[in-house]
């Protein structure tokens, strides 16, 4: 294609990556907020109930947050891997089920709080009945499964499992500790000290693989269930990775770091109306010649990972990859970074041609938004996100409806933002009013189901829901306040908030604005 190619040319050369498109309708939940025992969300038979509870609503989407092991904050955008599962997401009942555990192991569940997720208590409750189940899989209680994780191994983990493992050992061995601060020869993956620390934690580490094998078995039963009921999985990849993490100690080249495994530049965002100082994220930035050389194996084996997991994959952050924000390690604000270019259209298209087909993205192009981006997005062909709360701030906002395109996204609210109800009820008078002028809203109707027949009943190919504005939740029910410490990602559904009428509240929704599944019209 030469350099003088018009957009329509560019659009024409970049088809092969855009999907078969119809209307659907969603619901925005992580497992983790799903109702159950442990303190924690589980993919068990509460979200086998959930998959059958949206089916019976209409819809043909559930996405979910990112599903890996969480760091710093309980943050499922801070993973200690980009290939790993969630070992909290683990169902202990499914454990019985395999005759890893016994039904009496469960009967000392914590006590809990029903509405919030207590990690500090389900994480070590989890651990402890993990490690039964896998003292159960020594003694040879399950002798089908033992011969699935050789198989595990050799397969779907062959490329990362056993970096993981190590680095999960290791970080249990070292009391939780950053890799950068262990012991200098194995921070720096000297062979010697790595081979010697498989021999020593063996058994650690082959623990941690069994692990991987129980998510990776359950989220497929999940997934295979939601097929079977017309349920497409969107996933989510953040853009950047935590430096603590086995992604960047097993390939630290890739990453800009110095020789003692110190970033010497760090991911933010500008200053803009919301923030003097801008956002300073402290991930780790790519160096992307390294990854550029590789031919950007890397990510081609990230987004395969992601793509096993999940239909679609919402990639957070898009704009990065046309340009970031880079910011010098030792800077105390985002202020002092500087737009740097990004590697565009040759990352993408390197990876479709390593997998061999097309990609199915979502871009998240939220943010401060340049015509670069803008350009980058129309060239690939994924669709973008359109948000309704954002859409009231001021006049002409470009996430009023009827401004959107049909291969489009449109939520009412994402994760970061609060619940319809609590952001209608804090909203300026001039926002409030624009609100009311547009929805046609009239006094003391609710916010959260005009927003959502708005966005249903929008041009947007998908319409996206948080389930906490189906129910009419407060701030009370808020997933994530970025730049808040505590109480995030920490919000769980309660199965008596789902009354019997919502789902056919939303199936009669999705039949008027031609969301529902054709084979259930």
């Amino acid at each position: 294609m030469p350099a003088t190619a018009t957009l329509a040319e560019l659009l024409a050369e970049a088809s092969l990556d855009r999907l078969p498109r119809e209307r659907k309708a969603g619901i925005l939940l992580h497992p983790t907020s799903l109702p159950g025992g442990c303190g924690v969300g589980d993919l068990g038979s509460a979200a086998e109930a959930f998959l059958r509870w949206l089916a019976e609503a209409g819809q043909s989407v559930w996405q979910v947050l990112p599903l890996g092991p969480t760091g710093f904050g309980d943050s499922p955008y801070s993973l200690l891997s980009s290939f790993a599962g969630n070992p909290l997401l683990i169902s202990l009942e499914e454990l019985v089920k395999d005759g890893l555990l016994d039904a009496s192991d469960l009967s000392a569940q914590p006590e809990t709080d029903p509405e919030r997720v207590d990690f500090a208590v389900a994480a070590p409750f989890k651990r402890e009945l993990l490690g039964r189940a896998f003292e159960g899989l020594e003694a040879g209680r399950a002798p089908a499964l033992a011969a699935e994780l050789d198989s595990f191994r050799d397969t779907e983990g062959a490329s990362w499992l056993d970096d993981w493992a190590l680095f999960a050992a290791l970080k249990d061995h070292f009391g939780g500790s950053a890799w950068p601060a262990w012991e200098p020869a194995l921070a720096h993956r000297r062979p010697t000290a790595l081979e010697r620390s498989r021999e020593s934690l063996s058994r650690e580490v082959h623990y941690h693989c069994f692990v991987q094998l129980l998510f990776a078995r359950q989220w497929r039963n999940l997934r295979r269930l939601a097929s079977e009921l017309g349920i497409e999985i969107l996933g989510d990849l953040p853009i950047y990775t935590a430096l603590d993490s086995a992604d960047v100690w097993t390939a630290p080249g890739l990453w800009e770091l110095d020789a003692a495994g110190r970033p010497l530049a760090v991911a933010g965002v500008p200053p803009d109306a919301f923030s003097e100082e801008g956002q300073l994220w402290g991930n780790p930035l790519y160096r992307w010649r390294a990854h550029r050389e590789e031919d950007y194996a890397w990510w081609s084996r990230r987004l395969e990972a992601s793509f096993k997991l999940a239909d679609r994959v919402r990639i957070d952050h898009f704009r990065g990859f046309a340009g970031f924000w880079r910011v010098p390690a030792q800077a105390r604000t985002a202020a002092a970074g500087r737009w740097v270019r990004g590697p565009g259209r040759e990352l993408f298209e390197a990876v479709r041609k390593r997998l061999g087909r097309p990609l199915p993205l979502v871009a998240e192009d939220l943010g401060v938004i340049t015509p670069d981006v803008r350009r980058l997005l129309a060239e690939l062909g994924f669709p973008g996100m359109k948000v309704l709360q954002f859409a009231f701030t001021e006049p002409g906002s470009d996430h009023l409806p009827h401004r959107y395109q049909a291969n489009q996204l449109v939520y009412t609210a994402t994760h970061d933002n609060p619940p319809a109800r609590a952001w209608f009820e804090t909203a300026s008078a001039a926002e409030a009013e624009r609100v009311r002028a547009y929805l046609g809203l009239e006094a003391e109707a609710p916010v959260e189901w005009a927003l959502i027949r708005t966005a249903y009943t929008s041009v947007a190919d998908l319409a996206v829901v948080p389930l906490q504005d189906v129910l009419g939740l407060g701030e009370e029910a808020r997933m994530n306040t970025p730049g808040r410490e505590g109480r995030n990602w920490s919000w769980r559904l309660r199965a008596e908030q789902v009354e019997d009428g919502t789902a056919l509240r939303l199936r009669r929704l999705a039949e008027v604005s031609d969301r529902l599944p054709a084979e259930l019209r």
